[in-house]
């Protein structure tokens, strides 16, 4: 779905290059992530690849066809939720969709679905600019799926949601992928990508540093070791026994039959663990 080669860009009074040399491509059906802090070329990339900035360097193939030789029927194909939602604010939800909706040649989804689907169907006919911002957000992306995109690309989708709407979101987007939808998504967020991705990308200072799938990730930086918490008079004490050969462990099966258990513990490492690790860098810097 999308192949991207040495691309390089550099805005045109930047001192220094935004993106150095990305190689990734991105298959039918991926959710990819594009992880790293703000201002590490996230949004960037995802410009260039929908089309909003141009002259760069390399070479980018979207849905078999160099992005360079696509015209506005590219826009038919994908659908893109912007961090920053923009809507016409005096407009209410349902004007704002069907307006959209009447961009697209091809069949469309129906507003009032889309909107009980996101939590909004109370605030059909409420005006936008009375919306919070994560009912701004939900409506962003039920105007980016409007038309039923084959390729979809998403810059911080939970962006101002509560846990619930957060949680609803996260759903509908495995949902989408379960219908085959491809899904280029760019977060700061590791909790949604790990959640979310079939593999990510760590981008930092305009450079790609790994391309993986989060738990092979997280078991190649974590430990090899379970953690077993128990509980006494004085306190919950951590014991630490290593995978390898821990079903013949005695001192593992001493705990286990012995000790008042808590909580038992793989010790593999978070995605985020794993950012800090391989690329010395804080997601929100």
């Amino acid at each position: 779905m999308i192949d991207v080669r040495s691309l390089n860009f550099r805005y045109p009074k930047g001192d220094t290059p935004t993106l150095r040399n990305l190689n990734f491509n991105i298959q039918a059906g991926e959710i990819f992530g594009f992880l790293g802090p703000s201002g590490s070329g996230k949004s960037t990339t995802q410009k260039l690849l929908i089309g909003l900035l141009r002259n760069f360097d390399g070479e980018i193939q979207i849905l078999g066809k160099n992005a360079t030789e696509w015209r506005h029927d590219f826009y038919q194909k994908i659908g893109v939720g912007f961090e920053l939602p923009n809507h016409f604010s005096k407009l209410t939800a349902l004007e704002n969709l069907e307006l959209f909706a009447s961009f697209y040649a091809g069949t469309t989804r129906q507003p009032m679905e889309l909107l009980r689907m996101l939590g909004l169907g109370d605030a059909t006919y409420k005006a936008v600019g009375e919306f919070s911002k994560g009912m701004k957000m939900r409506l962003n992306f039920a105007r980016a799926i409007i038309h039923d995109p084959v390729l979809l690309f998403l810059d911080e989708p939970t962006a101002g949601l509560d846990p619930v709407n957060a949680r609803a979101m996260k759903d509908i987007i495995l949902d989408l992928k379960g219908q085959g939808k491809t899904i280029f998504l760019t977060t700061h967020n590791m909790h949604d990508a790990d959640e979310l991705c079939d593999r990510v990308a760590f981008i930092v200072d305009g450079e790609i540093t790994q391309i993986d799938s989060p738990r092979t990730l997280k078991l190649k930086y974590g430990s090899a070791q379970v953690r077993v918490d128990e509980s006494s008079e004085q306190g919950t004490k951590s014991h630490y026994f290593g995978l390898d050969g821990l079903a013949e462990n005695q001192a593992f099966l001493s705990v286990l039959r012995t000790d008042r258990i808590e909580a038992i513990h793989s010790q593999e490492a978070t995605l985020e663990d794993v950012f800090i690790k391989t690329t010395g860098r804080e997601l929100r810097t």
